[in-house]
């Protein structure tokens, strides 16, 4: 920890176009909180979206798993290359620390900039090696983050490409602060990290709609699985193309994938209605029998369960979208690559407001789940066996939890998106995550 402790991380400022803001950031170095309030600053101030980039040292164990692999061919790491490449002619900190061709890159996108990308875009994804934890390759080596000194390099590309939002490296206008422009590389880490963040989420749904189906023996249910889960393979094929070829090919069977969720979409706004016109129906104030719960919501009082199963797969179906928008959004921003990160985040809002709703609506309904109230069994006998107690209090329990990590229109917060970079040029980018989770 000593050493982590006197670790110098070199910080580049990357706008996505010419901005000028006035210079806050000097060439001192900075304390982790003074960076995150520099970003805020600058985000504020700018015209265009600002982001920070750090270069720390790869983590000895890291899982890749988690992330999307890019070789090194791919537009996200030749851009990564170049940004590099340039970078370290012009500074002994930044050529210091990439040496060794193996470094862990974190882009921090800041909540201003991350609330256009939509509220429910990036949700903290609880880990299960630490109570309260968030997966992140960085915070799980020893900390570094926090006790790292961030050193500003404020003239990274000197002799950059000309500027714009077009080129891939370039300096912001005249007089202003000492800012990177860096539209491209941006505009890759964030849509593969968010397209990483939104395959983590299929995966996690994927297992517990398995584990219920196992339970529960329902055909229909499994159908609505096998068109979802059936899809991958198009949105897989689509995104490795896009993602590391930069266009995206014809003929990918994506347009049959994306009706199926569409469908699956349409099945759980239709539930959703039924959820809250139950709820709806319910006596203000009054404790509700389990009977009638589980007449709109079967299932509910139990460990697996339809209504269970219904969540998740609503889960699924919203996780692929969230990733063929993604897919949609580049491909539209690709278009105009001197209005390259507008166009992303314009399309990638707009087709991505209904997810948010449909996400922020059934968390609604989990909220008001378990906040009822559950009422004694009617029955002639005024005494009720252990078992009916045990049923009655299980079910209470496992219904009051409902609510639990169920977000409705949850704050946006500053946006990380850590890159790991081998010396061969490859790169692996591990899910988008919430800065303060």
């Amino acid at each position: 920890m000593t050493e982590a402790r006197k670790a110098l991380v070199p910080v580049w400022t990357l706008a996505t176009g010419d901005v000028r803001v006035p210079a806050l950031a000097g060439d001192e170095p900075m304390t982790a909180e003074r960076l995150a309030e520099l970003r805020g600053v600058l985000a504020a101030l700018a015209d265009a979206p600002i982001a920070t980039l750090e270069v720390h040292p790869l983590p000895d164990k890291c899982d890749r798993s988690r992330g999307i692999t890019l070789d090194a061919a791919s537009p996200l790491a030749q851009h990564l290359s170049q940004f590099i490449a340039q970078s370290t002619r012009s500074s002994l900190t930044a050529a210091r620390a990439t040496a060794g061709g193996e470094n862990l890159y974190r882009m921090v996108v800041p909540a201003k900039v991350a609330a256009q990308f939509g509220q429910g875009m990036v949700r903290p994804m609880v880990s299960k090696a630490a109570a309260g934890g968030i997966h992140s390759a960085l915070m799980n080596s020893t900390g570094i983050a926090a006790n790292a000194t961030f050193v500003p390099v404020g003239k990274a590309a000197a002799a950059g490409a000309a500027g714009g939002a077009g080129a891939t490296v370039g300096v912001a206008a005249a007089g202003s602060a000492a800012l990177t422009v860096a539209a491209p590389l941006v505009l890759m880490a964030v849509a593969v990290g968010v397209s990483a963040h939104a395959e983590y989420k299929r995966q996690q749904a994927i297992e517990h709609i398995t584990e219920l189906l196992e339970q529960l023996h329902e055909q229909k249910l499994e159908e609505e699985h096998s068109e979802l889960d059936g899809c991958r393979d198009a949105i897989d094929k689509a995104t490795a193309i896009l993602l590391d070829q930069g266009k995206l090919g014809i003929s990918l069977g994506l347009d049959s994938a994306v009706h199926a969720i569409n469908t699956a979409l349409g099945r759980a706004d239709r539930r959703l209605a039924q959820w809250q016109s139950a709820l709806d129906k319910l006596p203000d104030g009054k404790p509700v029998e389990i009977g009638t719960l589980t007449k709109s919501f079967p299932g509910v009082d139990e460990h697996g369960g339809t209504f269970r199963t219904h969540l998740e797969l609503a889960a699924l179906a919203i996780a692929l979208k969230r990733r063929v928008v993604v897919l949609q959004a580049v491909e539209h921003a690709q278009g105009d690559p001197d209005n390259m990160f507008e166009n992303f985040t314009r399309a990638l809002r707009r087709d991505q407001q209904r997810l948010d709703e449909l996400e922020s609506s059934i968390a609604g309904v989990l909220v008001r789940l378990s906040a009822l109230e559950l009422a004694r069994p009617n029955g002639l006998m005024p005494v009720f066996t252990t078992g009916e107690v045990d049923r009655l209090m299980g079910a209470a329990h496992r219904i009051h939890k409902l609510g639990d990590g169920a977000m409705v229109n949850s704050r946006t917060t500053d946006v990380a998106i850590e890159i790991g970079r081998d010396k061969d040029g490859s790169v692996v980018v591990f899910p988008a995550m919430p800065m303060h989770a």
